[in-house]
């Protein structure tokens, strides 16, 4: 499996290098991994939705 960096990830999604790595801190990003002061994250990673909007607020509702 190949691993990138969070700046790669920022650039890809359209969100700042700090964001992604508060979304793989908070376990939100599947199979990323801390490598001492940086985080691995698997090339084919797809961008967690973001919990402020209202398509995610209506996905939660289901879940409960």
């Amino acid at each position: 499996m190949e691993y990138v960096t969070p700046k790669d990830k920022a650039t890809e999604w359209g969100i700042t290098q700090r964001r992604v790595e508060i979304l793989c801190g908070d376990g939100r990003i599947p199979g990323a991994y801390r490598l001492g002061r940086v985080w691995a994250i698997p090339k084919d990673a797809k961008k967690p939705l973001d919990g402020r909007t209202r398509k995610a607020k209506e996905s939660q509702k289901g879940d409960c």
